[in-house]
C-alpha cells in the first residue's frame, strides 16, 4: 500500500471519529437498571469499571444502556437520579 493511501485512510478515520454524535444529542437517554450482564453501555455508578460490556449481573441499577428518549420508564428502568438514590440506600 502506498504512503498517500495510508495517510488518506488515517485522515478519514480521524474525521469520522470527530463526527460521532453523543447519545444525548442523538435522541437517546441513559436508562439504568435494564442492562443484562455484559450488555451495559459504559461506566457504572459505583465506579468499579469504566467500560461497556463489564456489568456482571442482569438489571443492576448502577448499570445503564442508551435508549430512545422517553422510553426508559416504559422499559422498567430508572433515571440517573433514581438509580443514585437506590444505590446510596443500599450502602
Amino acid at each position: 500500500m502506498n504512503k498517500k493511501l495510508i495517510a488518506n485512510a488515517a485522515l478519514l478515520a480521524v474525521l469520522a471519529a470527530g463526527t460521532a454524535i453523543p447519545a444525548q444529542a442523538a435522541g437517546k437517554e441513559k436508562c439504568y437498571g435494564i442492562a443484562e450482564a455484559g450488555q451495559n453501555d459504559c461506566s457504572n455508578l459505583a465506579g468499579t469499571h469504566s467500560c461497556a460490556g463489564q456489568s456482571t449481573v442482569d438489571n443492576d441499577p448502577g448499570e445503564w444502556k442508551a435508549v430512545a428518549k422517553g422510553t426508559c420508564l416504559d422499559l422498567g428502568g430508572l433515571t440517573k437520579a433514581e438509580a443514585k438514590r437506590q444505590y446510596n440506600a443500599s450502602k
